[in-house]
C-alpha cells in the first residue's frame, strides 16, 4: 500500500516549482491532489500531469480560498491533507526607508495571512479525517538568518510561530501541523539568474542549491503516517546552510 491512497490533499501555489514537484510526490503515492494556483493554466497543466484536479485559487482573497476548498472537498469528498506553498516576495529597496508599505502589505497576506486562511477554511475537513488530517506550511531559511527580504524573511517567520501554535491547538482533534524550511531550491524564480545559483552553491555544505524534489520528499514524509507522532517542527531542508558558516571558515583557512 502506498502512503497516499484514500488521501485527499490540496496543494497552493501548485503550478510549478516546489509545489508542481509535491503534487507529483504525493500522486505517485496514490493521492488525489488538488493543484490550486493564481494562475489557472498553470495549476491546469500540473494537475494534468498527475491525473489531479485544478482550480484558480488567489490566497490572498478569503472568498477565493473559502471556494478552492470546497472544490476540493466537493470533488474528492473529502480533505486529508494541506500544503500551504503559495508565496510572494518583492525585492528590497537599497534603503529601508524606502520600501513600500503596499509590498509589505502583499508579502504578508500572501506567505502568512494566506496560510491562515487556507488552514480556517480547511481545518473543520481535515479534523474529520479520522486523526489523519495534516498540514504543512513551506517556510525559508529566511526565517532564521538574515539573507535578504524585510517582508518575506517576517512573514516566513510568521508562519514558523503559526504552526507551532496551530499544531498545539488542532492536535486534540487529530490535525497535525508542521513546516519546512527550504534553503535555496532551484525553481523558476531563478531562471534568468543562473549565475547566482552557482554562487549560492559554494555555500553550501553539501556542495549544491536544492531541487523542488528534495523539498517535495520532506513534505511528504511530514503530510504522511509515517509522521504520525510529529507536530509542531520546522524542518530544515537546506543542504546544511543553517548549520554552518562556510563563507567564515574560509576567510579563517586563508581563503582555501
Amino acid at each position: 500500500m502506498r502512503r497516499f491512497d484514500g488521501f485527499r490533499v490540496m496543494i497552493t501555489g501548485g503550478g510549478r516549482g516546489i509545489g508542481a514537484a509535491t503534487a507529483r510526490r504525493l500522486a505517485a503515492e496514490g493521492a488525489s491532489v488538488l493543484v490550486t494556483d493564481l494562475d489557472p493554466d498553470r495549476a491546469a497543466r500540473t494537475a494534468e500531469s498527475v491525473g489531479g484536479a485544478a482550480h484558480r485559487c488567489d490566497v490572498a482573497d478569503n472568498t477565493s480560498v473559502q471556494a478552492a476548498v470546497a472544490f476540493a472537498v466537493a470533488t474528492f469528498g473529502g480533505l486529508e491533507a494541506l500544503v500551504n506553498n503559495a508565496y510572494d516576495c518583492h525585492p528590497d529597496p537599497a534603503r529601508f526607508e524606502d520600501h513600500d508599505e503596499a509590498d509589505w502589505a502583499r508579502d504578508l497576506d500572501v506567505c502568512l495571512t494566506g496560510a491562515y486562511r487556507c488552514c480556517r477554511a480547511a481545518m473543520p475537513y481535515l479534523a474529520a479525517a479520522g486523526g489523519r488530517g495534516a498540514i504543512v506550511n513551506v517556510g525559508s531559511v529566511n526565517a532564521e538568518r538574515h539573507f535578504g527580504g524585510h517582508t518575506y524573511s517576517a512573514a516566513k517567520a510568521g508562519l514558523a510561530g503559526l504552526t507551532r501554535t496551530l499544531a498545539v491547538e488542532s492536535a486534540p482533534r487529530g490535525v497535525r501541523v508542521n513546516l519546512v524550511e527550504p534553503g535555496t531550491i532551484r525553481t523558476p524564480a531563478w531562471d534568468d539568474r543562473p549565475a547566482v545559483l552557482e554562487r549560492a552553491a559554494a555555500h553550501y555544505p553539501l556542495g549544491r542549491v536544492g531541487e523542488p524534489e528534495d523539498v517535495a520528499d520532506a513534505i511528504a514524509f511530514l503530510a504522511s503516517p509515517d509522521a504520525r507522532w510529529i507536530t509542531g517542527v520546522t524542518l530544515p531542508v537546506d543542504g546544511g546552510l543553517l548549520v554552518s558558516n562556510l563563507g567564515m571558515n574560509r576567510a579563517f583557512d586563508g581563503g582555501s
